[in-house]
């Protein structure tokens, strides 16, 4: 069978290099990734290595946000994984360059390539060219924000359309710090990646030869035995979450770093992510929030001068092996700083924070913890009567005739990881309520999660989930909500004799999907505070492929 593929004698005594693209063309985040996988080959193939591409499935978060196809998102991440793990078992190849896009195929390959610890190179397609309208910068954010102010009557239909006409120019990833571009920094800072790839632009000459240089590199790692198990340590992880929270990264980080480290092995959990949040201050300016994108931090120096920034400043374990073969400092070591002047990154004595802006929230309504994304500019406290909605869709139709008030605590329940199920983003909710101009005087909970591109005063991945019988299930509408960043605090004021008269009274609803994937995955998936695995590892060494070969 290999000789039917052109191999001759001498191929057969290489070693075999799995490439795996996530691209398809239904997505611009990934419509142009088979491409890049064919110069990742060709990179490959000047090594003593033989290379084979071979495709996994994708979901556009974007194209599925605020329909019933969102729950499908989270869910595909382990699919991925599952996939990549598949082939690459079954034909026994030696090595893997992943080439991915979007916001689930990069943590779906990380946990893949932990669960086979076998010489790996996440390849980050790139991000996206901003848009421009009437000589404003433009994302796919802009298109959510933009029908909120339709609906609040700031702009009229045709300008709104201008927008969704003009906000994406083509191939890459969203453009500004949301999920897939904090991921791709996260990956990178850890080591997975080559230097430059989460600031290498889509359609860039740079990305083209990064690709080239990855199935190189591949080629040497196979040769050198450098498998992700020997880079991904705990203070590799800790690098991941101090760039997620310097850079004002998402929130989905959270679940896909607990997620990735649980099945590499690596005791995390969201105490980490507090102690490294309080100790991390906000630097990067980025959108959502913020005015930058990617685009911008390539145009300045890209992302190892951001990382040099940071581990100048003794934030980052400069330690860390890299899969160059190299210490993260010793690849930054040569790397010029930023451009002088330039304030996508901050400095340190005028940071956007002090601190971080992704906090973890415990308290009567989360006793398991919650997550919050916010940077100050929504406030830190909220105290509010809740206004409670038991899908999105009950949300978005309030919303849209006017039924949220300023001063209520929204609440959306039913939509964790099992009541979901696949704990789908809630963008349009709070694009709607910013484009409103009501993110500062309504603060929106939920058990499930929020796309990176959401700000405003929002609280997600409550835990436990309504569809578990956590607290959120028991909340009824008016009562007195009251949150604190600073002291980390997430409450529900209602005597504890009420709350367990309600929860006697309570019972779970009838599964949403009794057949099919999302039935499977309701099953089995995990907690959020756990990362939502849909297995269970325990946290030691002898879960690992290699061990059992």
């Amino acid at each position: 069978m290999m000789h039917a593929l052109g191999l001759t004698d001498d191929d057969l005594k290489k070693s075999q290099l799995g490439i795996v693209s996530t691209g398809y063309e239904g997505n611009p985040c990934n419509a142009h990734l088979n491409s890049l996988a064919e110069s990742v080959k060709e990179g490959a193939s000047a090594e003593e290595v033989v290379p084979f591409i071979f495709h996994t499935i994708g979901v556009s978060d974007g194209l599925s946000m605020g329909t019933p196809g969102m729950r499908f998102s989270l869910p595909s991440r382990d699919l991925i994984a599952d996939s990549m793990e598949t082939v690459m078992e079954a034909h026994a190849y030696d090595g893997m360059v992943a080439v991915v896009g979007c916001d689930k195929n990069m943590p779906g390959a990380m946990m893949a390539a932990c669960r086979l610890n076998r010489p790996t190179v996440i390849v980050f397609g790139g991000s996206i060219a901003s848009g421009c309208h009437n000589g404003k910068k433009l994302d796919v954010v802009s298109a959510f924000e933009s029908l909120g102010e339709r609906l609040a009557g700031k702009v009229d239909e045709e300008e709104h359309l201008n927008v969704v006409r003009n906000a994406c120019p083509g191939a890459g990833a969203c453009g500004g710090m949301y999920t897939a571009n904090t991921m791709a920094c996260a990956i990178e800072v850890m080591g997975m990646s080559l230097p430059y790839s989460a600031s290498n632009l889509a359609l860039s000459t740079d990305k083209l030869q990064e690709c080239r240089d990855a199935g190189r590199t591949a080629a040497r790692l196979i040769a050198s035995d450098l498998r992700p198990r020997d880079i991904l340590t705990k203070k590799a992880f800790e690098n991941a979450i101090t760039v997620a929270v310097a850079l004002g990264g998402s929130t989905n980080a959270v679940l896909h770093l607990l997620a990735i480290a649980r099945t590499c092995g690596v005791d995390l959990s969201l105490d980490d992510f507090e102690r490294i949040n309080a100790s991390t201050p906000l630097l990067g300016d980025f959108r959502p929030s913020g005015r930058f994108r990617m685009e911008d931090l390539a145009r300045v120096g890209g992302t190892p001068a951001a990382f040099k920034r940071l581990l100048n400043l003794g934030l980052l374990h400069g330690e860390c092996i890299t899969l160059t073969g190299k210490t993260l400092a010793e690849n930054l070591a040569n790397v010029p700083d930023l451009q002088e002047g330039q304030e996508v990154i901050r400095e340190m004595a005028s940071p956007v924070l002090p601190t971080g802006h992704l906090r973890v929230l415990k308290g009567s309504l989360s006793p398991q913890g919650a997550v919050a994304k916010l940077t100050g500019k929504e406030g830190l406290s909220f105290d509010g009567p809740a206004r409670v909605f038991d899908s999105e869709e009950q949300c978005n139709a309030a919303l849209l005739a006017g039924d949220v008030k300023p001063g209520n605590a929204v609440v959306i329940r039913y939509v964790g990881p099992r009541g979901g199920p696949g704990m789908p983003e809630m963008l349009r909710p709070t694009s709607t309520l910013m484009g409103a101009g009501l993110g500062k005087d309504v603060a929106l909970l939920t058990d499930g999660r929020f796309s990176g591109g959401s700000h405003g005063f929002v609280v997600g991945h409550i835990s436990p989930e309504a569809q578990s019988g956590g607290p959120i299930a028991l909340i009824q509408d008016g009562d007195r909500i009251v949150i604190d960043a600073q002291t980390g605090s997430i409450d529900v004021l209602v005597p504890e004799a009420e709350m367990e008269r309600r929860r006697q009274a309570w019972s779970p609803p009838p599964p949403r999907f009794r057949h099919g994937h999302l039935s499977k995955y309701a099953r089995l998936v995990g907690p959020a505070h756990e990362g939502c695995l849909t297995d269970v590892y325990p946290l030691t060494p002898e879960h690992t492929h290699a061990t059992r070969a």
